[in-house]
């Protein structure tokens, strides 16, 4: 047998054909990728159980003898249906595979084996159904093999289509038969420490389990491996950070002079925040600086402090939003709160694609010559044409909006920039150590005084359908006290879903069996809806959605802030940053298809003036569901923080973390950010103190390449760029 090590590739451990199966599967290439595919759960493999006395929804394993082998085309879906009949003398069973007939290959009539599966029952008749199974010359050998491993643990791999659980297991098993020396990441110390298994032995029990007793200490040491090299790359990254040279941007008239001329005093967060901030950029490293806070707590005051400091020494900044409308109003606010003696100087200017091509070519200019040094744009800030005279700050605006390319792609158009990410998304302690560990996070908690807060109800449909007319009732009677009403949808047209426009799809759909078919209400319904309501005769109702043109659809925002629409039904491209202080009412229709953090995120659209808010969550999801839990647990709090626990407690991490984090922090395996809080700390600490040590991990050869293969060199590169 050949001696394997992580880093062979599947071709040379399990041949091309297979190797080629698994790479077009799961995205393996190499056996260290196998072997990270953990089992999702281990099956018993039950007692040798006679046929005539099978316990029906238990796993079983019998010794039996094929009968008969017959092949059909199913009726009621596409496929093959594969039956097997066996029997052990005294009773008979049925095997069935869908869309397998190959097996039939295997399974000739007369051949003997083990089956194991969980009994099932089809019209009157058990069966396993995708049963385990071993074929077998010697029966009396065979059985007394069953006798011996009926208490070994069966692994249950996640699977696709084209690869089954157990040609997973069957890999595994080729690959740990031949797997050789494993160099540990772990320093020896943490090891004993913990009690910890050596990394050769952890990988054999969680894939090969002798007993259930094996499992936990695998999956404990494994966690520890997974936290600790995600903990070290993270750790790593700040330190290339910190190597580079950074100019040191000082403080000085322009910001003296701006924040002399505010209305209002900064609140203690912002005062703090702001200081952070006003030292890192003088600093000699770039800063790398994740500021959070709730809507409307000041994040784009302390942004612009941050560019006027950068602007001192002649230096430009860009700030990029996830949409033309947020960019649009960006610039509009910026300007108004420089005021009129600051903004011609530093000339506020707006880079969007949508922008006419003349309108364009000025304000490309503007920012290439340096004229402009407060630039906002979206993706057009990427484009090759775009250049800056001396970009010294990149600020990222709703960072979950953005993948690591497009911000490394703006971070390169200045030398060594500093680094500001924005997000009104509340994220947990072990979430920001765990995605975003190579930055600095600030926190902005206090709100600005003087808000008049907001209330939420859930209208419930499901137990009071009747609610439903109250609900227009209500937001006509918010216009008629002088107020403006948003009313918020999952889809553009309910009846066209899945067609171009990304706010077509839900943000996050949920599917419950044995529920009744709801009500589904896009932009296009509503409005139509609301055209036919006596008492929205008057009223000035507008759409807004993403499929429409970047200058219409800031057209209607700007109209709706000036008090010129009274109710807005759009999807969520009012999410984020419409400042509009006169709105008093937020209906969420289908409220259960948003995610804890988004309804949140929406809701902060109104009550931010002087103006009581109030949001309505409406759904017809029944009590007790997981879709209802989300709906009453915003409903229960506006505090953005403790939302953000429930969040990831009622949705767990993969959805959290997103896909545009990209790299290692969001391809977490066995590790959760809720459950290993403690374990992420004590493997954070550990590796600072190994870093501090060993700069270079000159004597952690095993940390090194666990390192390397972990966070490949994509996944390297993704996360320099954050």
């Amino acid at each position: 047998m050949p001696a394997f090590t992580l880093d062979t590739t599947l071709v040379d451990a399990l041949g091309a054909a297979t190797a080629k199966l698994f790479e077009r599967a799961f995205g393996m290439s190499t056996v260290a990728d196998l072997l990270t595919h953990y089992p999702r759960r281990y099956a018993r493999r039950g007692e040798l159980t006679p046929i005539d006395s099978l316990p029906l929804g238990e796993q079983v394993t019998i010794v039996a003898e094929v009968r008969s082998v017959s092949s059909r085309q199913m009726r009621q879906r596409r496929g093959s249906l594969l039956e097997v009949v066996i029997s052990d003398g005294a009773g008979a069973l049925t095997l069935t595979f869908f869309n397998q007939a190959w097996r039939a290959n295997d399974l000739q009539v007369g051949r003997q084996g083990m089956f194991s599966g969980k009994v099932g029952q089809f019209q009157g008749h058990q069966q396993l159904a995708h049963p385990d199974y071993t074929l077998f010359e010697d029966v009396d050998a065979a059985r007394l093999n069953a006798e011996a491993q009926q208490h070994t643990p069966i692994p249950i791999y996640p699977a696709t289509s084209t690869v089954a659980t157990w040609q997973v297991q069957k890999a595994v098993g080729t690959v740990l038969a031949g797997l050789d020396v494993v160099a540990d990441p772990l320093p020896a110390s943490l090891r004993v420490e913990q009690g910890l298994l050596d990394a050769r032995t952890a990988i054999a029990r969680i894939h090969a389990p002798e007993s259930f007793d094996e499992i936990d200490a695998a999956r404990h040491t494994l966690r520890m491996h997974e936290a600790f090299v995600l903990q070290t790359a993270l750790l790593q990254q700040r330190q290339a950070v910190r190597a580079m040279a950074a100019t040191a941007r000082r403080p000085g008239a322009l910001l003296e002079s701006f924040d002399a001329a505010l209305p209002f005093a900064r609140t203690s967060d912002q005062i703090e925040v702001g200081d952070r901030i006003t030292a890192d950029i003088q600093g000699a490293w770039p800063m790398n600086r994740l500021v959070q806070g709730e809507v409307g707590s000041g994040k784009t005051l302390v942004a612009l402090r941050a560019m006027l400091q950068v602007a001192e020494s002649g230096g430009q900044s860009a700030l990029i939003a996830p949409t033309e409308v947020l960019a649009a109003q960006h610039v509009r606010s910026i300007a108004r709160m420089l005021g009129p003696r600051l903004a011609p100087e530093l000339m506020p200017t707006l880079l969007t694609g949508q922008l006419p091509a003349a309108e364009r070519r000025k304000a490309a200019l503007r920012v290439a010559s340096g004229q402009a040094r407060i630039v906002v744009g979206t993706h057009a800030l990427l484009s090759a044409s775009t250049t800056f005279a001396d970009l010294g700050l990149v600020v990222v605006d709703e960072q979950h909006r953005f993948g690591v390319e497009q911000r490394e792609t703006l971070r390169a158009k200045g030398t060594a920039p500093h680094v500001l990410v924005l997000t009104a998304t509340p994220i947990p302690r072990t979430v920001a150590m765990t995605v975003f560990g190579d930055l600095d996070v600030s926190t902005i908690r206090t709100m600005p005084a003087g808000r008049a807060g907001i209330t939420t109800h859930v209208a419930p449909l499901a137990e009071k359908p009747g609610w439903f007319r109250r609900i227009w009732e209500r937001a006509a009677e918010e216009v008629a006290a002088g107020h403006q009403v948003f009313v918020v949808c999952a889809a553009i047209d309910a009846e066209a879903t899945g067609k171009d426009g990304k706010d077509d799809t839900p943000p996050e759909p949920v599917e419950v069996e044995g529920e009744q078919p709801r009500t589904r209400w896009g932009v296009v319904q509503v409005g139509e809806l609301l055209r036919g309501i006596p008492a929205f005769d008057d009223l000035r109702v507008e759409i807004l959605h993403g499929r429409m043109p970047g200058e219409q659809k800031d057209a209607v925002m700007q109209a709706f802030a000036r008090g010129e629409i009274d109710v807005l039904v759009a999807t969520t491209v009012v999410e984020v940053g419409v400042d509009v202080p006169n709105a008093s009412a937020m209906i969420i229709l289908e409220a259960d298809r948003f995610g804890v953090s988004q309804l949140h995120q929406l809701r902060g659209r109104v009550g931010r003036g002087t103006v009581p808010g109030l949001c309505l969550l409406v759904t017809e999801a029944p009590e007790g569901t997981p879709a209802r839990s989300r709906v009453d647990a915003v409903a229960s709090t506006i505090d953005g923080f403790a939302l953000a626990e429930v969040d990831l407690e009622l949705r767990g991490e993969g959805d959290v973390l997103g896909d545009a984090q990209s790299g290692a922090r969001s391809s977490l395996r066995l590790l959760r950010v809720v459950a290993d809080a403690d374990l992420i700390a004590l493997a954070r600490a550990r590796a600072e103190a190994v870093l501090e040590a060993d700069p270079r991990l000159t004597d952690h050869a095993g940390l090194v390449a666990a390192i390397e293969r972990r966070v490949g060199q994509q996944e390297r590169a993704a996360l320099s760029k954050s």
